[in-house]
């Protein structure tokens, strides 16, 4: 009984900072126009754990007033833990993904550029590290296509693909260079639409290429693509700007499980 009674404001004290930091965390992303899982989850967990604190008086009352409810709550934290150490696992495979080696003088048909939000009309930082990525492999590959693929998002009325393509234009990337691919709201239709564009200009799926993204993403960007096809294709990470950093990890964990849940790897 002490002890529950020293714990008890401990546990609610650790609560209520990871919920404070948790919405901290995330309303931060979302004046930077960061709007998707990786910065919702950490909202929905942040107010549920200060939800939690501001209440744990009463919910350890109903806690302790019936066996099962006791089971409730100890499966729950069971179920927590779990989840946390896949996510912990997750993170770990994530930070061994490095860009594949290819030779300079690899004869690379085409460069496919990936895009990633436009809050605004403007490239996120996310997708302003994809092109310059993208940029040096073009530097790499002068012969080389260079595709760039992106559909509209939701509030904007402008396609990534053109964003991406004007970015590119003005580092000096030749118009007559690139291919645009403007429909697509996923990393399978990326890839999919991509397909009969790089087709009317004489590249087969399966020739040799290089695809960009970020680190996080490229694992299952390329098991999508290789699924599709792209049997030639190589991998090359743009690296993940450090704000935003893990809520991009948690976005992937949670889009991993979608690409498995439809088999599009």
């Amino acid at each position: 009984m002490i002890l529950e009674r020293v714990q008890a404001p401990v546990r609610r004290i650790a609560l209520a900072l990871a919920g404070t930091l948790l919405v901290l965390n995330a309303l931060y992303l979302f004046t930077r126009g960061v709007i998707h899982v990786g910065s919702l989850a950490p909202a929905m967990l942040g107010v549920f754990s200060l939800g939690l604190a501001w209440r744990w008086p009463a919910v350890m009352n109903w806690r302790t007033t019936g066996r099962w409810r006791e089971w409730l709550w100890r499966g729950a934290w069971l179920g927590i833990i779990l989840w946390l150490l896949s996510l912990a696992a997750f993170f770990w495979t994530l930070t061994r993904v490095a860009s594949e080696p290819v030779a300079d003088n690899a004869p690379i048909q085409a460069i496919l550029i990936l895009g990633s939000g436009s809050p605004n009309c403007q490239p996120s930082t996310t997708m302003e590290s994809r092109l310059d990525e993208g940029l040096r492999q073009a530097a790499r590959f002068p012969q080389a296509r260079v595709l760039v693929t992106g559909g509209v998002g939701l509030g904007v009325d402008c396609s990534e693909a053109s964003l991406m393509a004007d970015y590119l234009i003005e580092r000096g990337i030749p118009a007559e260079r690139l291919l645009r691919e403007e429909r697509s709201a996923s990393t399978d239709e990326n890839l999919a639409f991509s397909k009969p564009i790089l087709a009317a200009h004489g590249i087969a799926s399966g020739a040799p290429m290089i695809l960009v993204t970020s680190d996080f993403h490229l694992l299952r960007a390329l098991r999508i693509a290789r699924k599709a096809g792209y049997a030639g294709i190589h991998g090359a990470a743009a690296p993940t700007p450090r704000f935003i950093r893990y809520n991009a990890w948690l976005r992937e964990y949670f889009a991993t499980l979608s690409s498995w849940a439809l088999r599009e790897f």
